[in-house]
């Protein structure tokens, strides 16, 4: 059994990502060591990769360095995967899950990818959003039909998009503005196909729209186009993919709720979109059907997006954020827009981000997890129900 330590895998990772910072870096080198070992050797082995978080509307998630998952916030649905509909203040793990390299949270689902490229879900099903055949919402982990040999999922408010080792991207659940991409608006409760689409090596749904980017580094975008958010200069909501305008040398795309955002392989921001908060970080409130580029962040590595706020982490662990996070009733007023990137200068050694949507959630290189924002389901998991202005501890992962 071969074993790639954490502490191991840290190093190989930050090296990566500091000496081909140019390249398709952060987002695809832990499906590439896997996929190199497991391709070089014949015996059975165990990765133990980093830590990592995601965030759903009011929900977080976390996978820990052994595989398991835990979770903390609002559970109406199911979405915490405990077994229960009751809220949750604090981290419980989550139930019948194992191996797991990759989650992410949707508005009243998660989904998990397990190291044998499978993809399991959980909450609120009434779309097809779990793709697994039905319309019942399910409290505990069920696997997603049909999809083998995933390396990469997505979920945005009520659909998923997930990636194929062969560059294939697969959809499902809600449909209503195109958002599988399939030339319909009918909702899906297996995933299918979206012709016309290879090579891809990075996917995103956002809240009714989808983005992929190919390997040529052009992005590809279909759905809800209400707010320019496709970025193709129009309006016109595409039940298939369309090319956004005037962009190249892409490494990574995020999508937030009617709006996109890029991230350069010279780290610079580039956005699209709705903008009346501030959410492009340009410095205005004005909508763009064509991407603009955000002002003062540079050196990005990572982006992350939901709601109408977005955070950027700098190849030196620091972190910008822009838009407004939002709001719980006005005595306790959590944040102001943002119309450009400032510095979150309370924290840094940052790792990972996560965004739900009036929250936030950050994985230090020690380990910890942080968070602020809203908190009225215990979304930021520290055993309260109090709103925070500033970062505070959660928990740790190692």
């Amino acid at each position: 059994m071969a074993i790639i330590s954490f502490e191991r895998y840290t190093i190989m990772k930050n090296t990566f990502n500091r000496f081909t910072f140019i390249g398709y870096k952060l987002y695809l080198y832990p499906i590439i060591v896997f996929l190199v070992l497991a391709l070089s050797m014949e015996t059975s082995f165990a990765v133990q990769v980093l830590p990592k978080i995601a965030a759903g509307a009011f929900h977080s998630l976390a996978v820990k360095p052994d595989g398991s998952v835990w979770s903390w916030g609002k559970n109406e649905y199911g979405q915490l995967g405990d077994g229960t509909i009751k809220n949750k203040n604090t981290p419980i793990q989550v139930k019948h899950l194992s191996s797991i390299i990759a989650i992410d949270g949707g508005a009243w689902h998660s989904l998990a990818l397990k190291s044998d490229g499978t993809v399991w879900a959980w909450g609120g099903n009434w779309a097809g959003q779990l793709g697994e055949g039905s319309y019942k919402s399910c409290n505990v982990p069920v696997q997603t039909k049909d999809l083998t040999g995933i390396i990469s999922i997505s979920c945005g408010g009520q659909h998923n998009l997930a990636l194929k080792s062969d560059g294939t991207v697969w959809a499902w659940g809600v449909n209503d503005k195109g958002q599988l991409g399939i030339g319909t608006t009918e909702n899906r409760n297996t995933p299918v196909c979206i012709h016309g689409l290879n090579n891809i090596i990075n996917i995103s749904a956002g809240g009714y729209h989808s983005l992929a980017l190919k390997s040529d580094g052009t992005l590809w975008a279909w759905g809800s186009n209400n707010k320019e958010q496709l970025g193709d200069g129009s309006t016109t909501d595409r039940l298939s993919p369309v090319l956004v305008n005037n962009l190249h040398n892409i490494i990574a795309v995020d999508g937030g709720s009617d709006y996109s955002l890029a991230l350069k392989a010279d780290g610079t921001l580039w956005a699209w979109g709705s903008n009346s908060l501030g959410q492009l970080g340009d410095g205005t409130t004005t909508n763009r059907n064509t991407p603009v580029k955000a002002s003062n962040a540079k050196d990005i590595i990572e982006i992350a997006t939901k709601g109408n706020h977005s955070l950027a982490l700098t190849i030196e662990g620091k972190l910008w954020e822009f838009g407004i996070l939002g709001v719980t009733p006005p005595e306790n007023e959590v944040a102001l827009p943002t119309h450009r990137p400032v510095l979150v200068s309370e924290i840094n050694n940052v790792t990972e981000i996560a965004c739900g949507e009036f929250h936030n959630l950050v994985l230090k290189n020690d380990g910890s997890v942080w968070g602020w924002g809203r908190n009225d389901f215990g979304q930021l998991g520290d055993g309260t129900l109090i709103s925070r202005t500033k970062p505070i501890p959660i928990c740790e992962l190692y």
